[in-house]
């Protein structure tokens, strides 16, 4: 077995029935942008035998695939101290049990009111809340059902 040179990096995938849908809908949320998927070079998979036309759908007028796609920070990772890529890939089963693993969303210091609603305007749905200490959370889920938590004041 040989030795590492350098830390793994992270990618966080979560499974979804719309991946394009739901990224757009992260993206949006998060204020991060989706990663654009290159028609020319999805072609020539399909050319090359390497991909089929099943394997591509069109989002928003443009060819993608249709397995998965990535949503990162507009300020890129290293200027964000490692803020990893989000990947959504299509899976054939609906969400039927609560996450294991789940997203926080830090802003550095509790969110508003505004905000909160902002993402609830969006298609976040209410969960329920919690606390520990001097930490106050809701936890939300996005429109397929994935849980997150957002920092809130505590209440009065």
């Amino acid at each position: 077995m040989s030795a590492m040179t350098a830390p793994y990096t992270l990618q966080v995938v979560i499974d979804c029935a719309h991946p394009h849908v739901l990224a757009d809908w992260w993206a949006q949320a998060l204020r991060w942008d989706v990663e654009p998927q290159d028609e020319d070079f999805i072609r020539s998979m399909i050319a090359q035998g390497l991909a089929t036309e099943e394997d591509t759908t069109t989002h928003r007028g443009a060819l993608v695939w249709r397995s998965g796609v990535a949503i990162t920070h507009p300020a890129g990772s290293q200027a964000t101290g490692g803020a990893p890529r989000i990947l959504f890939q299509e899976v054939p089963e609906p969400k039927s049990v609560k996450n294991r693993v789940h997203l926080d969303l830090r802003a550095g210091e509790p969110v508003s009111d505004a905000e909160l609603e902002r993402l609830l305007e969006l298609g976040a749905q209410g969960v329920g809340a919690g606390s520990q200490g001097p930490h106050h959370w809701v936890v939300l889920a996005d429109p397929e059902g994935n849980e997150f938590c957002l920092p809130v004041p505590a209440a009065p």
